[in-house]
């Protein structure tokens, strides 16, 4: 019946395929989960997924090379038996124990080839220096049922999404994307060209694993530069997203090297805001802005 599909690197994966073992198994369906870790350091967090391949229709497998986030879920696609396919991140978490129960009736009732379930951020505040990534989920990945319909294309994640084996075949992930950023948002666009509807239910899995402020801000170095690529590659138009929808402006004017300029000059000043207590999502995106026309001034 399902297939789960759990990419991974440098993380403890066992509690969750235990979770979704332990669901499954009690609504006694098919299934299999499969968790692929893709050549991280060997340490304890290998020795615990081990673990997983004690458990009834589950194993963990490693890559020998790194493959990179687009072609290691293509790869674990190609190792899915069953019709339908559970893409999830290694740090989620099911909300409720009916998680798999309510993806299985929407399975029964055919209603659609994709539904995508939430994503959801515990509400106590963490660490100091964990802050922007739980302000980050909280303002731009936490999203109500109600408002993730009004868009539900721009409201998807390939984190909690249950789709059609078949889809995945025929619009893999883009291998050329290979570093964090947009391997998600490429596949969903790709997923709207093709007037595929990506339904949305409330079945949320928590985002556990908050990575340091720092740590967070260079990984969305990393996403800039992949935007900078999918849009110079014309894999997206300037109008898909905000960002190169607003940087679009700043070209028109010839206000894209001033703007680098300014960002610079304050760029200190943002990031410390980015790594207090209290980091303001209206600064993040001026900084995100202003990366990204210092990237298209080089």
């Amino acid at each position: 019946m399902i297939s789960i599909l759990i990419p991974s690197y440098n993380y403890n994966t066992l509690p969750l395929v235990e979770a979704l073992h332990s669901q499954a198994t009690t609504e006694n369906i098919d299934f299999e989960i499969i968790v692929l870790d893709d050549a991280s350091p060997i340490n304890e967090n290998t020795e615990s997924n081990t673990k997983i391949n004690l458990l009834k229709n589950c194993r963990f497998e490693r890559n020998e090379t790194n493959q990179g986030r687009g072609k290691n879920r293509n790869t674990l696609v190609s190792k899915a038996t069953f019709e339908w396919v559970l893409l999830m991140d290694c740090d989620t978490f099911p909300k409720e124990d009916t998680f798999l129960k309510n993806y299985i009736r929407y399975i029964k009732n055919q209603t659609g080839k994709a539904v995508f379930g939430g994503i959801i951020y515990h509400n106590e505040k963490p660490k100091a220096e964990e802050v922007l990534r739980w302000v980050f989920g909280k303002g731009r990945e936490e999203i109500p049922l109600k408002k993730r319909l009004s868009d539900p294309y721009s409201h998807a994640l390939i984190s909690n999404i249950l789709i059609q084996k078949e889809l995945l075949l025929s619009y893999p992930f883009d291998t050329t994307i290979y570093n964090y950023g947009y391997e998600d948002f490429v596949f969903i666009f790709e997923l709207k060209k093709q007037t595929i509807a990506i339904d949305h239910i409330e079945n949320p899995a928590y985002h556990l694993n908050l990575e340091k402020s720092a740590v967070f801000l260079e990984k969305f170095h990393s996403s800039l530069q992949n935007l900078k690529y999918v849009l110079d590659a014309k894999i997206i138009e300037a109008k898909d997203t905000s960002l190169t929808k607003t940087y679009a402006r700043l070209a028109t004017f010839r206000l894209v090297k001033p703007f680098a300029f300014l960002f610079q000059t304050f760029e200190k000043t943002f990031v410390a805001n980015l790594l207090s207590k209290n980091p303001s999502l209206f600064v993040f995106d001026l900084y995100r802005l202003g990366y990204f026309c210092v990237l298209n001034s080089r």
